[in-house]
This record gives structure tokens, sequence and C-alpha cells, in this order.
């Protein structure tokens, strides 16, 4: 778990006052979805272990060795067991890596689950929102940076997506999220996600684009391979790849 300490702290310029800011992250130990009953009535998808450890576990792994210093995880569903694993774990006692947890039993989605945390108000600039069951070792340095770029373009970007391609071979059924057919088209130029449909119909073969979409952008890039795995967010929500 004590992967090398990098840090990720940033500064901003606020009246002329540099300021450090911890990078934050916010994770969803909580799906809230269905799609794991009956395993998940009695144990949260969480606590399902990968090779015998705890999902969780891999997310937390991957958040410290990003970077990220401070973690508020959500706890909804089975909260009361999260909430015994993570104090029974190594991650309370964590040198520069803060793991605290928010429990609310009323949440029954992640919107449901920002708005506590920003009612809580412990959310100090961007933060990274992620699933407690992702697994990565991808580098956030670089989809910081963009971001932080992308702000500086464009005050209205208050959510970069971070997305990635799945294999598409029907023989070999990639979990993605909400169903198994996502539909995303994106600005080529800008790389803004115009529209996102994780219901879309391709038994006969066809897309449905409304017109204001295609009169609008002169170019689209459409993709029927990508999926969801994070999100760096405002602290207050353009959303890009």
């Amino acid at each position: 778990m004590g992967a090398p300490k990098k840090s990720a702290a940033r500064v901003s310029e606020d009246h002329d006052e540099l300021v450090r800011v911890p990078l934050q992250a916010i994770l969803l130990a909580d799906s809230f979805t269905t799609k794991f009953r009956p395993i998940t009535l009695e144990r949260p998808k969480v606590l399902l272990p990968l090779v015998n450890v705890p999902m969780i576990n891999y997310t937390l792994t991957w958040l410290e060795s990003a970077g990220v210093e401070e973690v508020f995880v959500f706890c909804c569903a089975h909260a009361k067991q999260v909430i015994n694993y993570l104090e029974k774990s190594e991650w309370f006692s964590q040198p520069n890596f803060t793991v605290t947890t928010i429990e609310s039993q009323n949440s029954v989605s992640a919107g449901d689950a920002l708005r506590v945390i920003y009612e809580r108000n412990v959310i100090q600039g961007d933060f990274v929102l992620i699933s407690g069951d992702t697994v990565s070792n991808m580098s956030l340095t670089q989809a910081l940076l963009e971001r932080k770029e992308r702000k500086k373009r464009d005050s209205n970007a208050v959510m970069t997506m971070v997305i990635k391609r799945s294999k598409t071979n029907p023989a070999i059924r990639q979990s993605r999220l909400g169903t198994d057919e996502i539909f995303m088209a994106i600005d080529p130029n800008t790389k803004q996600l115009l529209s996102y449909e994780d219901k879309a119909d391709y038994s006969k073969g066809t897309l449905h684009l409304e017109n204001s979409l295609l009169a609008d952008n002169p170019s689209l890039s459409l993709h029927h391979d990508k999926q969801f795995s994070s999100g760096l967010v405002n602290n207050t929500y353009d959303v890009t790849s």
C-alpha cells in the first residue's frame, strides 16, 4: 500500500497570496445500482474480493500513489461494514494520506452524494471523483495539467472526465457504466463531450442524434468504445475526455 509519495498539492493565486491546496478525492463506496444483486444484498460491492483483496483497497492504493492527499469515502448502503473495515485497516494510519468516511442513508445517486459532501464544506478545490471499485495505475499528472489549461480557456469547464477505450468484441463482455452499450459524441477539437447515451439501441444498426447537435457542431467524433474511468471536478459541474 505504501507507494512512494509524490507531491500533488497545487498552488493557486488568491488575492496575490499563494495558497497550497491539497489534492482531494471523493470515493463513492456505493454504486447506486442493483447490478450485482443478490451478492450485494448483504455485502457492499467495494468489499467484494478481487484476488482475495477488497476492491476498495485497489482504489485507495491508486489514489495514494497518484498523489492524492485527502480522500472522503462516501458510504450509503452497508455503510457500517465499509466504515468498520476502513477503521481496522492500515488506511487510517497512513502518513500524509488522510481517509475520512462520510455516511448518508438517504442518498440514492452520485448527485445526492455530491450534494451531501458540498453541504459538509470539506472540499477546498478541484477534486478527483472515483468509484470505490476502480482498479488503475494511471498517472494523474497529465490529466491535472490538461484540466488546468482547459479551465484557463473556458471558465465553464467544471468537470473533466477520464475515459478509456473498452473492448467491443461481442465475445468479450466488457463491463461499462450503466449498460454495455454506450455512445459518445465528442468535439474532436475541444474534446468536449457533446452527447452521452448509455441506453442506445444498436440492434437496428442506426443512431439518432438531435438536429441541434449537428447544426451547432461542424464536426463530431462518434465513439462506441469508451468507458468512464474517473472525473476531475470543481468544488462548486463541459464534461470532457
